[in-house]
């Protein structure tokens, strides 16, 4: 009788086949069983974060949402009742993009932060290294679930930065709003991921989002135009990377931004960020193909 081989479970790979002489023929051992992207493994994969984070959802999603909403009341109240205009409109219409984009930002990186870690200290890191997935379906996986939360932030943020008195949201340039959205949540979903790499606790995951995230957050430009600052501290601005992202999600709802004078400058900025994660998403894959901190 002929060989026969029968489809596997994700649709795209032969599962071992019979021989001629009524025996299984499995691949040599090391040697990977999938040809070609595990698709049900990812997916698998990807669902399992998302539903990890929906879960506890009040915690994941919406108390950040009202943390974030919280800093537009904070500084509208210290406004008064001053009309102050930035880029032509007034404050808590300039500041609410920023405010979104940052919120989403910082909880692409709360998710892919937390897997790595928790897996090592529980115990349960096995769960992501044993299962037939490739280092660039892991990465894929992990932050397209950290984007999705991200996505999720920024939707109940814009929803609620509706309803506040004074806030009017339109898209001048939905492409800028989508690009920088998504190229910042994809940043720090990358930079979470190494974080949880390289943190052998959670006070090492807390230093990095306290010493390094939340500085580049807050002082990227999000409650200011850099044109305020003295001439150093906007160069010291233009290399943050949060201040392009910001910058750029700003200029989709109000076609204006201090990146620079011209729409040029916008889409070199956007340019610049997807190079940006380029690198960083090498750097990511690297690591992973070393098992740096998670294998060793």
């Amino acid at each position: 009788m002929a060989d026969q081989s029968f489809p596997s479970p994700n649709g795209s790979n032969p599962a071992p086949a019979a021989n001629g002489t009524g025996k299984m023929n499995f691949p040599a051992q090391g040697e990977s069983h999938f040809s070609g992207i595990n698709r049900l493994g990812l997916w698998t994969l990807y669902m399992k974060e998302v539903r990890r984070f929906i879960k506890v959802q009040t915690q994941t999603i919406w108390a950040p949402a009202i943390t974030t909403l919280l800093f537009l009341v904070i500084f509208s109240v210290a406004m008064g009742r001053a009309e102050v205009r930035i880029l032509g409109v007034n404050f808590p219409t300039f500041v609410a993009p920023g405010l979104i984009v940052m919120g989403m930002m910082q909880n692409a990186f709360a998710n892919s932060s937390f897997s790595f870690l928790a897996g090592k200290i529980q115990g349960t890191i096995i769960d992501y290294l044993m299962p037939p997935l490739s280092e660039g379906e892991l990465m894929l996986a992990m932050t397209a679930a950290a984007v999705t939360r991200a996505v999720l932030v920024g939707l109940a943020v814009y929803a609620a930065m509706l309803l506040w008195p004074g806030v009017h949201l339109t898209l001048a340039h939905p492409w800028a709003v989508v690009w920088f959205g998504l190229m910042g949540s994809v940043m720090l979903a990358f930079a979470g991921l190494i974080t949880s790499m390289w943190a052998e606790k959670f006070d090492h995951n807390a230093a990095v989002t306290n010493f390094i995230i939340a500085p580049l957050s807050l002082l990227s430009g999000t409650f200011y135009v850099i044109d305020n600052l003295a001439p150093v501290f906007q160069t010291i601005s233009r290399l943050n990377p949060f201040f392009y992202v910001i910058s750029g999600f700003r200029f989709g709802f109000l076609g204006q931004s201090d990146i620079g004078s011209t729409n040029l400058a916008v889409l070199h900025g956007a340019i610049g960020l997807g190079l940006l994660n380029l690198v960083l998403g090498l750097v990511l894959y690297a690591l992973l193909r070393s098992g740096w901190k998670l294998k060793s």
